[in-house]
């Protein structure tokens, strides 16, 4: 691990990234409002953005801010090899690259001051090393912590470059508003807003203890620390994921038990798939659940054993949501998520008896199927004809 003293922490971000993606391989786009995905955006262009339009708003309603948008459909596959070819170049400028997804990394350049010059420089010849090799534009933020490097980047957005000195930090960070402070969400900048708090120098202000006492322990500590930029936190190349998962948003009508089920079943499968490509097991199985009103719901169990067998984390995964079923009933589901945690590496395993032969062979027999002919090449029967949603490009886990 790498710990900074200075302002040699890169935070590089791709601009709109699936966006910027659609625009590169189509010249007809560049310049103009585009939308990837019909029913939910799942990216703007900063032309789209101009109007209001965001990630995950409903397809409707960015239309209707934004009438002229070209909505096109979202190509993975492309959006995968791009991540890929960015990351390389991530990797060619310094070996300690903490991959946050697909689109953003922390980078550590300190130790290449007397090789390649200052990290603004470093940084600059990044942005030019994605364009001319990926053809996307990235900003980059400059920082002595992680923290203030992503603040830095998402200020000097789009397609920017920022430093910021470590004798200006605070001169940089207060005057910005708590909205950009990592966990200040939706419902804790309301919190915030209520109290007349706006800016991080009003957070800054406050005593530990008088943030505690509105927010609770772990969100005030941590709202303290950064607003005084204290974040001790290294650039740690290499971490591996705590949990793998996925989730499937459902929409606002009602659906069935039965319906909710076959969702589950894919959900399962898909990270149960992605467990034995890692080479993971996990003993802790949790269900995580969005209503109507917003509100969100999660139930987890903790297994004997360790596993990434499909069939063992279905059966968990069942019994959780039977029991959230008359929570279900009342309230109504838009969204469904299910994740493994408390994972291992599959060679740590300590069998158990019977040995009664290879316990996945089934599920690596599948795996290598689809592996070779495609994700839809062999699905259960449960599945046939219902569509499970996209596969968004991940790092790898």
């Amino acid at each position: 691990m790498f710990v900074s003293s200075e302002a040699d922490i890169l935070h590089a971000d791709l601009d709109s990234f699936y966006a910027s993606v659609e625009q590169r391989d189509d010249p007809k786009l560049r310049g103009r409002p585009v939308i990837v995905g019909g029913g939910v955006v799942l990216a703007a262009s900063y032309e789209a953005k101009a109007y209001g339009v965001r990630t995950a708003m409903g397809g409707g309603q960015a239309r209707r801010l934004c009438p002229m948008a070209i909505v096109v459909p979202p190509r993975m596959s492309a959006y995968t090899e791009a991540s890929r070819a960015v990351f390389e170049v991530f990797r060619s400028t310094t070996p300690l690259v903490e991959g946050l997804s697909i689109d953003e990394a922390f980078l550590a350049v300190g130790g290449l001051r007397r090789l390649v010059g200052p990290p603004v420089q470093i940084a600059s010849q990044l942005r030019r090393a994605v364009a001319e090799q990926v053809g996307l534009p990235i900003t980059v933020g400059v920082a002595r912590t992680k923290f203030l490097a992503k603040v830095a980047s998402r200020v000097a957005k789009p397609d920017g470059l920022l430093m910021v000195p470590p004798d200006r930090e605070l001169e940089f960070l207060h005057p910005l508003p708590v909205e950009l402070l990592w966990g200040v969400g939706a419902v804790t900048s309301a919190k915030l807003h209520g109290w007349g708090i706006t800016t991080v120098a009003q957070v800054a202000e406050l005593t530990e203890q008088s943030l505690v006492s509105l927010l609770g322990r772990a969100a005030g500590r941590q709202l303290h620390a950064l607003a005084h930029n204290r974040d001790p936190r290294p650039v740690a190349p290499g971490r591996r994921r705590r949990s793998i998962g996925s989730q499937r948003a459902l929409g606002r009508a009602r659906t069935t038990p039965a319906a909710i089920d076959a969702v589950l079943v894919g959900l399962v499968d898909r990270v149960t798939r992605r467990m034995r490509g890692a080479g993971r097991v996990g003993r802790t199985v949790v269900l995580r659940l969005r209503f109507d009103d917003f509100s969100r719901a999660t139930r987890s169990h903790t297994m004997a054993g360790a596993t990434a067998r499909t069939d063992t984390v279905l059966l968990t995964a069942r019994a959780l949501l039977a029991d959230a079923l008359p929570l279900i009933r009342r309230r109504g589901l838009t969204m469904i998520g299910i994740a493994v945690g408390n994972l291992n590496d599959d060679t740590e395993v300590q069998l158990s008896l019977p040995f009664d032969g290879p316990p996945m062979a089934l599920d690596t027999a599948l795996d290598q199927v689809r592996d070779r002919f495609g994700s839809a090449a062999v699905t259960r029967g449960v599945l046939l004809g219902r569509d499970q949603g996209l596969e968004m490009p991940l790092l790898p886990d």
